[in-house]
């Protein structure tokens, strides 16, 4: 639920809220109960998984407040001025935003691939207002808000490793998952007899040294 937490910690007024993919519908449920947006979308691909949230959700339904849509992403939803994706890995959130649009304002959290979803949203000319890792203390994950409008540039480093945990804003969780992959990376190259594999990483040494320097330069 911590994850859920700082997710909805990041959530903003608006007119019509979707949350694509909303497994259980507690992103929804947040926003209408604090009143945050007039109408919310809840999708799901699956039928059956959808059902879930239409429980939590069903006197919100009943009132005319929220809509279920069984979808493949964008596909089918009307538009939103505010969409939530989560839990979905970077390329898989890339492709919904081909096969549907960039929204007006965006909450996006990737499991993976997080440097492709930065840039493609760079090259659509959006503007990334928050790009940071948080962690639920179990895991980290990284969260992207911003606007399709605006435009944006990004360093190499920022693509990888998150604009915000680099300049200082919240460098704490991304040094902690920093640090630990470093040691990792430490570890594997120790054991590496191949020349291809030592070459990756060292070359993904020297990516985390750097982003860990560049944190820590702006403590």
């Amino acid at each position: 639920m911590e994850r859920i937490a700082n997710l909805c910690s990041l959530f903003e007024r608006c007119t019509v809220f979707a949350d694509i993919g909303c497994d259980h519908g507690y992103m929804a449920e947040y926003m209408l109960k604090n009143h945050l947006c007039d109408l919310a979308y809840i999708t799901d691909i699956s039928e059956k998984s959808l059902h879930k949230a239409e429980i939590l959700l069903k006197d919100h339904i009943e009132a005319g407040k929220c809509v279920p849509i069984v979808a493949d992403g964008l596909a089918g939803v009307p538009k939103a001025d505010f969409v939530l994706i989560a839990g979905m890995g970077g390329e898989e959130i890339v492709k919904i935003l081909e096969n549907g649009y960039l929204p007006p304002r965006f909450l996006f959290q990737p499991m993976k691939n997080s440097e492709k979803l930065r840039r493609y949203l760079v090259g659509q000319g959006a503007r990334m207002e928050r790009d940071f890792t948080f962690s639920d203390g179990r895991k980290y994950y990284d969260a992207i808000k911003g606007t399709a409008a605006g435009g944006d540039s990004y360093t190499e480093l920022a693509f990888r490793f998150g604009r915000d945990n680099l300049n200082g804003r919240f460098p704490h969780p991304f040094l902690e998952q920093a640090e630990e992959e470093l040691e990792k990376t430490e570890l594997r190259l120790s054991l590496a007899r191949e020349d291809g594999a030592r070459s990756a990483l060292v070359r993904r040494r020297t990516e985390l040294e750097e982003a860990i320097y560049e944190a820590q330069r702006h403590l």
